[in-house]
């Protein structure tokens, strides 16, 4: 890497063909593609079950510079402070446009406009301002309301409620007219703009945000409070690659959009809707998942941020923790008892997935959930997450879960799980996916274990099951069947019984984990999902460690 290249910023002189690859930014409340028309607010749904996605919000700030005169173009993200800019610099003028959402008020986004006159001139410049802005949703019934201290301001609520009788969210927007074109006069060098969009869920908060904005905006502050709060957080995670520039900003750029999928550090209003494999700027409907909160979250964006950041990884189970009536209500209609989380999940917690055999099948979400609960009282031996924070509801309605979804096999001895999808999406319908088994067994330990440190009886069920349930193994060969049945060489789509080592940390031998992981590289899908190779790496690495 130079010594003067900064990985932390991105720069380009294109933008890229495909709209879907525009840089977005996002604070853990919005989340907005830069330039898009479309914005999206956490926790604002529309639709029903496997209809329900990520409502469409309208952006004012739907703005691209442009000028009459030949001009060129700079567009650079900076993660230290998430910001983006647009320069256009001409012979006669150089514009800057600035867009970030807005770190410590997540309510609140910005675009500032600066120009700057390069000669002496008795002519005005003039910066055209071409906005794709219209106050119109398909998911969103907006009217105009009275405007607020200069700016414009609509409402409108969502059509369609998550489930029967569920809430359908209001949504307001109050924002600075944005014109159609900014002038330099000739007496002036250099001018500066600035527009505050304030997007809330009622006209008090939506009104008290705006306020802040200009409040701040007339200080001098609104832009400085934004990036000292980014500064707070990268202070608390350094993660720096030597060697490879572009793995390095690689690396930054992948800590930088899951941070911004986070609520500040300083939030406390448990307004937090999870993180959506697509982020808070995707998830509409038909695209990027409709942004859904999947098993990502918990098991694979959690532990990078539970590392650096405690706080922001408790607001991920108090996420799951105000979905419990959900997961309650998804169990008894599947004729089982305790929490069944679901496989794709909204606000509600009941199961919105569009197929419905996922949310049938693919049970080990359940145990996924449990495993970040228990990797955070390890991390921080925080038992009030368990206590006030309602954790061990989760904690021992899922351990509650599994025993009543557990069947009795006289043969062998053994509890197992019949008719099930694991991981590897490829099969459905096994029985004992070695996978769910094993995260089914951590969690009733889990409960178990957590019930000793309460003082809380726990049902001896937890305990049995737990240690009788089935986990495939073949004696012969020395490794572990993806399933019942399943045959050595069979293709898989993705990561599965290779995460029996990381991340659920299965006790084995170093030659079974080698066995495994060489029984299943081979034979997987190489366009299957990304973290597909993360466990293969560990596995790996670690296996060769033990092997020295």
């Amino acid at each position: 890497m130079s010594s003067n290249s900064d990985p932390y910023i991105f720069t380009t002189d294109t933008l890229p063909s495909d709209l879907r690859f525009l840089p977005p930014l996002a604070n853990g409340l919005l989340g907005w593609k830069v330039f898009g028309s479309i914005m999206h607010m956490g926790g604002v749904y529309n639709g029903e079950a496997g209809h329900c996605h990520r409502a469409d919000v309208p952006c004012p700030l739907a703005v691209k510079l442009e000028t009459e005169d030949p001009a060129k173009h700079s567009y650079t993200l900076d993660t230290h402070t998430g910001i983006f800019s647009h320069t256009l610099s001409s012979a006669t003028v150089t514009a800057s446009q600035s867009l970030y959402s807005h770190r410590f008020y997540p309510n609140i986004l910005v675009m500032e406009v600066l120009m700057e006159r390069h000669v002496a001139s008795e002519e005005p410049v003039l910066i055209n301002l071409v906005s794709s802005f219209t106050p119109k949703s398909k998911d969103i019934q907006f009217e105009s309301c009275p405007d607020y201290k200069g700016g414009r301001h609509i409402q409108g609520q969502t059509t369609t409620a998550e489930y029967p009788g569920g809430s359908r969210p209001t949504v307001h927007l109050i924002w600075t007219p944005v014109p159609s074109a900014l002038t330099l006069p000739p007496e002036q060098t250099k001018a500066r703009w600035g527009f505050v969009l304030v997007v809330a869920d009622s006209s008090e908060a939506a009104r008290s945000n705006y306020d802040e904005g200009l409040n701040l905006m007339a200080s001098g502050n609104l832009r400085p409070s934004h990036e000292k709060a980014w500064k707070e957080l990268w202070l608390q995670s350094q993660v720096e690659v030597t060697g490879s520039e572009t793995l390095c900003k690689a690396v930054i750029g992948c800590m930088f959009y899951l941070l911004s999928a986070f609520p500040s550090i300083h939030d406390t209003s448990s307004r937090f809707g999870g993180v959506s494999p697509g982020g808070l700027s995707n998830g509409g409907d038909g695209q990027d998942y409709w942004g859904h909160v999947f098993w990502d979250q918990d098991v694979w964006m959690y532990p990078g941020i539970a590392l650096f950041y405690p706080k922001l990884a408790r607001s991920v189970l108090e996420y799951r923790v105000g979905t419990i009536d959900g997961a309650k209500d998804n169990a008894q209609k599947q004729g089982y008892k305790g929490l069944k989380f679901p496989w794709e999940s909204a606000v509600s917690g009941r199961e919105v997935c569009p197929e419905d055999i996922y949310g049938q099948q693919e049970i080990h979400i359940n145990g996924d959930v449990t495993l970040a609960f228990q990797h955070y009282l390890y991390l921080t031996e925080d038992l009030s997450m368990f206590t006030e924070g309602r954790g061990s509801e989760v904690i021992f309605g899922v351990a509650d879960y599994w025993v009543s979804r557990a069947t009795w096999n006289p043969d062998d001895q053994k509890y197992h799980l019949l008719g099930v999808m694991p991981p590897d999406e490829y099969y459905y319908n096994v029985n004992n996916s070695v996978y769910t088994n094993t995260v089914a067994k951590l969690s009733l330990q889990f409960a178990v274990e957590l019930a000793d440190l309460l003082q809380h009886p726990a049902p001896k069920e937890w305990q049995e099951v737990a240690e009788r349930i089935s986990i495939p193994f073949d004696q012969e060969l020395q490794y572990h069947p993806e399933y019942d049945g399943y045959s050595k060489g069979q293709p898989v789509k993705q990561a599965d019984t290779v995460m029996l080592g990381y991340p659920l940390g299965l006790p084995m031998s170093p030659e079974v984990r080698k066995n495994d992981l060489e029984a299943y590289e081979p034979v997987t899908d190489p366009n299957g999902p990304a973290m597909t190779w993360v466990s293969y790496t560990q596995g790996i690495v670690v296996s060769t460690h033990l092997q020295t």
